[in-house]
């Protein structure tokens, strides 16, 4: 006995496929999109001494000062509408540290907190409004970075620093114990891109990745090893060059001059301008708690060592 081959009468074909095109888009419609980031919002430190600390943004860096509409406590030093230094004062117990967290600009901040939270990261219930009209959430990253997320104000006042050094703060970088690690969050769920790599003796030491709908990045700073947190044994001095910010200059050389020349530079800094393993010129200042400022040029003068370089460069 042949056996009996069932065949789907016609009519019910387009009827199926109906409900498969029915289901995908329900499918889809669940997840949601991650929405744009588009570059560094912030980054926030900690001072222990005020005025010291507003004297070297103000007169030093040229940053305007103005309140944090974040933290009443806080201060913010602006180089453009929508980038700045948040200062915040010293908690007790924070030991050597002195960053409190790192912020990007998205799109929508109620979007973002949606998109990982239905990726399975712990968010909070909502985001929070600024008292300038932004909306923000703050969540960790897997080494227990905290991270913002800063969605801008509709209308951002326009800030007056015509004195800054640069008015665009082009990386951000903070210790990393394991690449992989924190790829899972900045490169798989976030989707920010490779940029750069290098490092010294054939070892992998800075990991540059850029946001995914911009050209500014955040930099690994691979040199503290295997473990977590702050290794017992790291400087203040160590830990502030590995948690840095910098802003982007036509030509570092030509900046470090003005400085100079105008008396401004004051402080722990470099002795003069450098080509990095990048090829880029760059010169460190720091805080007077010790965290690195960075100029650094926009674009590569010489070839850089250890890897190409595979997204644009930051515009001014």
């Amino acid at each position: 006995m042949q056996p009996r081959i069932l065949a789907a009468a016609p009519f019910n074909l387009p009827v199926a496929i109906l409900a498969a095109a029915l289901t995908l888009a329900a499918s889809a419609q669940a997840v949601p999109v991650r929405p744009k980031i588009t570059g560094i919002s912030h980054l926030a430190i900690y001072a222990s001494d005020p005025a010291a600390t507003e004297h070297y943004f103000t007169a030093v860096v040229g940053a305007a000062k103005l309140p944090d509409p974040e933290n009443p406590q806080g201060v913010r030093y602006a180089l453009s509408s929508t980038q700045f230094i948040e200062v915040l004062p010293l908690p007790a117990g924070a030991g050597i540290n002195r960053l409190d967290h790192s912020a990007w600009s998205v799109a929508s901040a109620e979007a973002m907190r949606r998109y990982l939270s239905a990726n399975g990261w712990k968010t909070p219930a909502h985001v929070t409004r600024g008292a300038d009209g932004s909306r923000w959430f703050q969540v960790l990253d897997p080494e227990g970075n905290k991270v913002q997320f800063v969605q801008p104000p509709a209308h951002p006042k326009p800030v007056d620093a015509p004195n800054a050094i640069g008015h665009h703060i082009i990386h951000i970088g903070f210790l990393v114990h394991d690449r992989a690690t924190e790829d899972k969050f900045y490169r798989d769920l976030l989707g920010f891109r490779p940029y750069w790599w290098g490092g010294r003796n054939g070892k992998v030491e800075w990991v540059s990745q850029q946001v995914p709908d911009g050209h500014d990045w955040l930099e690994y700073m691979l040199a503290a090893g295997p473990g977590a947190g702050i290794p017992a044994d790291m400087s203040q001095n160590t830990l502030g060059v590995l948690d840095h910010f910098s802003i982007g200059e036509v030509s570092v050389p030509d900046t470090y001059k003005l400085l100079v020349s105008s008396g401004r530079l004051e402080g722990r800094h470099d002795q003069a301008p450098k080509i990095g393993l990048d090829g880029k010129y760059q010169f460190n200042m720091y805080t007077p708690d010790g965290t690195r400022l960075e100029m650094m040029n926009l674009h590569a003068t010489e070839k850089p060592c250890c890897s190409p370089f595979t997204a644009e460069d930051p515009a001014e």
